[in-house]
């Protein structure tokens, strides 16, 4: 099945101190139109740029995620780009009035409860999915990190966490369904270890850390004097140097409240992919640094192979048999190049074309080496077409879907006897006047073997002269 884009129905802002600059910010979220992703603007400086929040752009991830465009950056994103990636949102546009987003609680439940206020629109556009055909791994042999993504027909996740603490060891978490994430996940907050923060001061980092905003573990003992002064730099109450544990002030919400935090910051990294997922996640010990560097290798897969074939069982009945076809389209022997159509929708079309040996073109094209035409794939899914353009009229019987123009033709690889065309065409405009415009692919197997793009109208049978 495959469903359409989504963006905010309205616009929402929120605003708190950043993590690690201190700064009071603000980040406002608004709709945007189909296959515009999600993109970030800096609203504090005079050029307003634009930076695309995808993995590429992320140059740096010690304690979040953070977001470049030349020297121009945004970073703790990861929250806010889990909570949009979960809502199922494709399209939205984000104005931020500083160098990163605010920490809010650390987790991303404030997201998701503006995301559920403004509510969420429907889009006139597919949803692209990422459908992974096979595994996909990633190791760290020096941390000991590792994520795997194997086939699945849903998304879900599995976080194993690990770490050389009494407080803190091991943790495992699990995402099976995303419609869980607000109640299971959004939550969660982030976690740092007292150990952890005089290295991230003098790093520059954690300026707006508090006992609020983190679950902060207190593991290894120190003096007194020293957590005292560790306490006025973070400007927290004093506190009891002996008594080790979990410090902030709110307690933890479930056990494994780490674990899930670092499921919900796997969600946010792989949002920057571009595409939701099909798959299923297997995380042991993840970071920020290699979900990145896991997302990058994803990116790299789907520009290889942009596009996927359609699903096709010969044992489910079609949509439309070969009887049913012939119904609806004008062509017969040896012209008709559709066998069955097993997808019909609004949006697209799905059709089969069994090349069998015995095919009339192959007498002369060619006899020692039998390839079918590019023309005739062309006239395979524009037949396709016909049958999604003729949806869109109460009367499909008056009319026919004639071909005005085809743009943008490629053809990768020949079709040969014995292959089984699989085909998908998508709707990309409206219908205008009685006019279409459509996008079609055509497979063999797992292979791209030829696209292009049509425009097609619809004529009244009684005024089509073919």
């Amino acid at each position: 099945m495959m469903y359409r884009q989504k963006t905010l129905k309205d616009s929402f802002s929120l605003s708190g101190k950043g993590l690690h600059t201190g700064l009071d910010l603000t980040v406002t979220f608004k709709p945007a139109p189909v296959d515009y992703g999600y993109k970030i603007e800096r609203m504090d400086l005079d050029s307003r740029p634009v930076i695309d929040a995808v993995a590429e752009n992320v140059k740096d991830t010690m304690r979040g995620t953070v977001l470049c465009k030349g020297n121009i950056k945004v970073s703790t994103v990861e929250h806010a780009m889990a909570a949009l990636y979960a809502a199922g949102i494709d399209n939205c546009h984000i104005e931020v009035s500083g160098p990163e987003f605010p920490i809010l609680d650390g987790s991303s439940i404030y997201y998701v409860e503006n995301i559920r206020r403004v509510g969420i629109k429907e889009q006139d556009a597919l949803k692209d999915y990422y459908a992974v055909t096979s595994k996909v791994e990633i190791h760290d042999e020096q941390t000991g990190s590792s994520i795997i993504l194997l086939p699945d027909d849903t998304f879900s996740v599995n976080v194993l966490i690990s770490f050389n603490s009494e407080v803190l060891s091991n943790q495992y978490a699990s995402l099976e369904n995303m419609e869980d994430f607000p109640e299971e996940i959004a939550s969660s907050r982030t976690f740092v270890f007292v150990r952890e923060i005089e290295p991230l001061l003098g790093a520059g980092l954690i300026k707006g850390g508090d006992l609020d905003n983190a679950i902060v573990i207190y593991e290894n003992e120190m003096p007194q004097e020293r957590f005292d002064k560790l306490a006025e730099i973070m400007n927290v109450p004093k506190m009891d140097a002996t008594k080790r544990g979990y410090i902030m002030h709110k307690p933890l919400t479930w056990a494994n409240e780490p674990a899930r935090h670092k499921l919900l910051d796997i969600i946010g990294d792989l949002a920057l992919i571009g595409k939701p997922i099909k798959g299923r996640i297997i995380a042991t010990r993840p970071g920020h640094t290699i979900n990145n560097k896991f997302a990058r290798i994803i990116r790299k897969n789907i520009k290889l192979s942009d596009t996927q074939p359609p699903k096709y069982n010969p044992s489910v009945k079609p949509v439309m048999d070969l009887e049913q076809i012939k119904t609806a389209l004008p062509q017969r022997y040896p012209f008709l190049l559709l066998d069955r159509v097993i997808t019909l929708t609004e949006l697209y079309a799905e059709g089969i074309k069994n090349v069998t040996g015995d095919e009339p073109f192959f007498t002369g094209h060619f006899p020692d080496r039998p390839i079918m035409p590019g023309v005739l794939i062309l006239e395979a899914m524009a037949q396709l077409g016909g049958t999604l353009a003729l949806r869109y009229t109460n009367t499909p019987q008056l009319y026919n879907a004639v071909i005005m123009k085809i743009d943008n033709a490629k053809f990768r690889q020949a079709v040969v006897p014995g292959d089984t065309l699989m085909m998908r065409v998508i709707r990309t405009t409206p219908l205008r006047h009685g006019i279409l415009t459509l996008k079609g692919y055509s497979f063999v197997g797992d292979t791209l073997v030829a696209e292009a793009e049509f425009m097609v109208q619809m004529t009244l049978k009684e005024q089509n002269n073919d």
